[in-house]
């Protein structure tokens, strides 16, 4: 779930031409199809396009409808409100034409959109979902019915959806589809007993203005002018593709010219022979950004020398590393073995007969990061020259790592014009052709590739709800969203830190009607963006789901903070949605508090259980001033409410963040 601000997205190229329906007939719009869901207990929409004054006549279970085609190509009706049911047909006749969709359920249809991990499968080379093999085989439930949608970029709305149309659950297609929206989508089945429509939308690395309607955009002062250059883009494909072509050649340069590594077109640090006495000495798997290094986007060259035995030296060898974030290539004493630009695969690079020697050998590794955080994911024990015979030698230790090049000293980025992080791309291929299809609400887990600019998303996020509600025309419909989860080290003192501030645009979103967040402060990775606990993040949400949008009386959220109040020495915080109580995940004295004085400077706090409050303070802090709670990547806490809901991080001051414009 990274932003790659220079990847092609090659296969998008040819997605960008909409379909038109043929004269003489009537279509109906791609969301329909055999195996589908239909909303129940509301009006339902069926539309679709045909020939100007062509009659169409909808008919499923005991309605029929009639309608003309308007003179745009277009009719719609819609449907009385439908009970729970079936399988039945919905059949579109018009003339000597008829279209039929069999096994169609009624029931709870809800959409499920975000970046990586709402995309990440169940079962995938690039993520890895817990208890994977059992999950799939257990996905047996008939009356659950998935719908994914391919990936689509689009510079003006377009109609039709890139898919493979609508399936039952079973451990076949549930495979390759979302995690997260298949947990949600389970529980929301166990617990009402009645069908379920789960519309998959998602893409990963993406931006949440990719996901908004021009309309919406164009009202944010950030990207009006973007929305506008969008525009364009469509009537001047051929000439953008000629220029981004032209200038990632440029930039290709740049980057030989300006990278340590590389002289006069040579790279010099591959052959291993590089004077690494004053490199950063490192063990592997880590982002850059958490050593000496610095942030930035660019290339680090990593160097190890590794011994073998005369033996290992003449066996069939495999170079193995855990997945790169970006782009690799890979040298055995001065030999490429591999390369590649899939930043979320572990890389398993075969070494060819005769370059390792007994001995030393040097192994080379250069990322490249495009955007975001860079270096290694993983494990350590995913370290390692395995060879055929089944010996491993570990190689995760004592790396010497050299910064290569900083982007920042690039004079020319290519735009790729079919790059997925464009305001309005995904809302017009991939948002656009689902609407006004009759749902229930929506499910978002986004926010990553957002987190540089957390303070924008205050307002991005909220204008992104509000626009697909009144595009969807059908109120203020049910939107549960995730807040991220912890990832990346734990830091020794209280920070600053871009994922905590994104986390408090997220909440901020709760001041809508009919919102949710689900808290993951709990199950995250350190070492994996992506965690594999999929499971509690869909249950999360659907408590959301079953308190608000079906009226349960269930504790749903964890803890949310109200207000405090400063006692002295110390502040004494309040929350909502304690429900029976506060307490700690592990039964030991809270974590994760910190408190600051006139200085503003936060120092750990010390922090106790009073009722349904909390008391902060910290020893040399006489006169506090603000608390926080959770507040980094991955912070340790461990605060919940009665039902084991994690509380979520908070602050309680508002002092200027890192993400703030000046």
């Amino acid at each position: 779930m990274k932003k790659h601000s220079v990847r092609v997205t090659g296969l998008a190229i040819l997605s960008l031409l909409a379909a038109c329906s043929e004269p003489g007939q009537v279509k109906v719009a791609d969301i329909f199809g055999d195996n589908m869901v239909l909303q129940a207990e509301t009006p339902v929409n069926i539309w679709g396009t045909g020939d100007p004054g062509s009659r169409v006549i909808v008919q499923f279970r005991n309605q029929e409808k009639t309608v003309r085609v308007e003179r745009d190509s277009t009719w719609k009706t819609v449907l009385d409100p439908l009970i729970y049911g079936g399988p039945d047909s919905l059949v579109i006749t018009s003339g000597a034409r008829r279209t039929a969709f069999h096994n169609v359920l009624v029931g709870e249809v809800w959409v499920c959109s975000g970046q990586s991990n709402m995309e990440m499968p169940m079962i995938s080379g690039w993520a890895h979902l817990d208890h994977a093999g059992e999950e799939v085989r257990n996905a047996v439930y008939p009356e659950m019915r998935l719908f994914t949608v391919g990936h689509h970029i689009a510079f003006q709305p377009v109609d039709t959806l890139v898919t493979e149309g609508w399936k039952e659950c079973n451990p076949q297609s549930v495979r390759d589809f979302s995690a997260t929206a298949y947990f949600f989508g389970r529980m929301v089945h166990r617990e009402l007993g009645v069908p379920v429509g789960l519309i998959n939308t998602s893409w990963g690395g993406t931006v949440a203005e990719a996901w908004m309607s021009a309309g919406s955009l164009k009202d944010l002062e950030d990207f009006s002018e973007k929305v506008e250059l969008i525009a364009k883009k469509a009537a001047a494909r051929d000439s953008l593709l000629a220029e981004y072509i032209r200038d990632t050649r440029k930039m290709e340069q740049e980057i030989r010219e300006l990278d340590a590594g590389i002289t006069d077109g040579d790279t010099v640090f591959a052959n291993g022979k590089a004077d690494t006495s004053d490199w950063l000495t490192l063990d592997l798997p880590r982002m850059w950004e958490e050593t000496g290094l610095g942030v930035f986007d660019g290339s680090v060259w990593f160097v190890k020398a590794v011994e073998l035995s005369p033996f290992m030296a003449s066996s069939d060898l495999t170079l193995c590393y855990s997945a790169p974030d970006d782009w690799d290539q890979a040298w055995v004493n001065g030999v490429k073995v591999g390369e590649s630009r899939a930043w979320d695969v572990p890389r398993e690079y075969e070494i060819p007969e005769g370059v390792a020697v007994a001995g030393t050998n040097t192994i080379v590794i250069r990322i490249m990061d495009t955007g975001g955080g860079g270096g290694f994911m993983g494990e350590a024990t995913q370290f390692a020259i395995r060879s055929s015979l089944g010996q491993s030698i570990p190689i995760a230790t004592s790396w010497k790592a050299k910064k290569g090049f900083d982007f920042e000293d690039v004079k020319t980025i290519p735009v790729s014009p079919f790059d997925p992080n464009q305001p309005t791309v995904l809302f017009n291929g991939m948002i656009h052709p689902l609407v006004p299809f009759t749902i229930r609400g929506s499910i978002w887990y986004q926010g990553e590739s957002n987190a540089g600019r957390a303070f924008q998303y205050r307002r991005l996020f909220r204008a992104l709800i509000t626009d697909w509600r009144q595009l969807w025309g059908q109120g203020d419909f049910p939107f549960f969203f995730v807040q991220l989860a912890n990832y990346l080290r734990r830091n020794e003192t209280p920070v600053e830190d871009t994922w905590a501030e994104l986390r408090e645009a997220q909440a901020m979103a709760l001041a809508l009607p009919n919102t949710g967040m689900a808290v993951t402060i709990d199950i995250g990775d350190a070492l994996d963006i992506h965690p594999g606990n999929k499971q509690d993040v869909g249950k999360r949400l659907a408590l959301h789901a079953l308190a608000i949008a079906y009226g349960q009386d269930i504790p749903y959220s964890g803890p949310l903070y109200a207000g405090m109040e400063i006692q002295g020495n110390l502040i004494e915080v309040s929350f909502d949605y304690v429900y029976d109580g506060l307490k700690t995940a592990d039964g030991g004295e809270l974590k994760g508090f910190s408190i600051c004085g006139k200085d503003r400077e936060f120092v750990w706090a010390e922090a106790e259980i009073r009722g349904n409050k909390v008391q902060v303070w910290a020893p040399g802090i006489g006169e506090p001033v603000a608390v926080r709670y959770g507040w980094s990547s991955n912070p340790e806490c461990n605060l919940v409410n009665s039902a084991d809901l994690p509380a979520s991080p908070f602050r309680t001051d508002s002092f200027r963040g890192i993400t703030e414009p000046d």
